[in-house]
């Protein structure tokens, strides 16, 4: 059960309050610090997958526990960015973010019950999503607006990063599109009485 993949997706768990009070911290390197701790989340999230399949380390536990780490870190940085900048540009995609997530872990989750979980498994476009989504999110927590670094003003990578936002908010719908597409006709077949 403790494989080195099942090991660093709890440490991607435990990094989630680690997380939360740094972003919190009423010191000016509390956003970059918590940015960097997303990016480490990040990292293992991506880390832990490569190795569970080069290792031939894939467990059961694994594959419950790795999902449940990714959307947790995921809404909490969605949550906090919404109550941080206070605007409804920022708000509108990222809790469609959320309630993406939710509906497609309860696709998931039901199609599983038919036998059928394959149907909606993880696509390009979901990887695609993921990858715009973390990057979003990494600038949009750290917010280096007022940064000059080596006389280099570093406020456009909360531009890059709303940019981003956006990307990742039209990936969102299309990958659920795509998922609820896959599973159409699943969730409408009516029963036919005999």
């Amino acid at each position: 059960m403790w494989t080195i993949p099942n090991t660093l997706t709890l440490f991607r768990i435990l990094l989630i309050p680690v997380f939360l009070i740094i972003f919190y911290l009423p010191y000016s390197w509390a956003h970059f610090g918590a940015a960097f701790v997303f990016w480490l989340a990040a990292i293992t999230d991506a880390l832990d997958g490569y190795l569970a399949r080069k290792l031939e380390q894939s467990t059961p536990f694994g594959a419950f526990l790795d999902p449940v780490a990714d959307k947790v870190m995921v809404v909490a940085a969605c949550f906090i960015i919404a109550e941080d900048f206070q605007s409804a540009w920022i708000t509108i995609p990222v809790l469609t973010m959320v309630a993406r997530e939710v509906v497609i872990s309860a696709l998931r989750e039901w199609m599983a019950e038919l036998g059928k979980r394959a149907s909606v498994a993880v696509s390009e476009m979901g990887k695609y999503k993921t990858a715009a989504q973390m990057l979003a999110l990494i600038g949009l927590i750290w917010q280096p607006n007022d940064l000059v670094i080596w006389g280099i003003e570093l406020g456009w990578l909360t531009d890059l990063a709303f940019l981003m936002l956006y990307i990742a908010f039209v990936l969102t719908l299309w990958s659920m599109v795509i998922y609820i597409k896959a599973a159409w006709s699943d969730l409408t077949y009516t029963k036919q009485e005999g």
